[in-house]
């Protein structure tokens, strides 16, 4: 018996673990109960995910797709012209930015400098960053 005490919460589930939880409960010889009971996840809820996955509805993102990149020592492109400074310097405040043409500029610590456009999403700039991390 279980007793809840306060306000009971809905989770939210990573589309990631979703998926894992379901192939999991379709591995030979596999009980869907047991599979459910062992995450916490109600029969049906695991029926829906299933159903989903089986009609395309429920895919995993796709991992972002690596392409050669060659470092150059100028600034390469049509931005050339218009910011001779080296590309690894550190942006400070007192380092006019790049606002008037809506681009960002990371600088990280080992000197790789990062320009993107304003209208980049924070999903691909966080895939972008890890990848440089790796």
């Amino acid at each position: 018996m279980e007793i809840i005490t306060g306000v009971e919460r809905r989770r939210h589930w990573r589309t990631e673990d979703k998926l894992r939880i379901v192939a999991e409960a379709e591995r030979p010889g596999a009980r869907f109960v047991d599979v459910a009971r062992r995450h916490e996840v109600s029969r049906g809820l695991l029926w829906q995910w299933r159903d989903q996955a089986r009609r395309g509805v429920l895919v995993a993102e796709p991992a972002p797709p690596f392409v050669p990149v060659q470092v150059t020592a100028g600034i390469a492109g049509p931005a050339a012209d218009a910011n001779p400074a080296p590309a690894a310097r550190p942006m400070t405040r007192d380092t006019k930015s790049s606002a008037g043409d809506g681009r960002i500029e990371i600088a990280l610590p080992d000197g790789t400098v990062v320009r993107v456009g304003e209208g980049i999403g924070s999903a691909a700039l966080r895939r972008v960053l890890a990848a440089l991390r790796a």
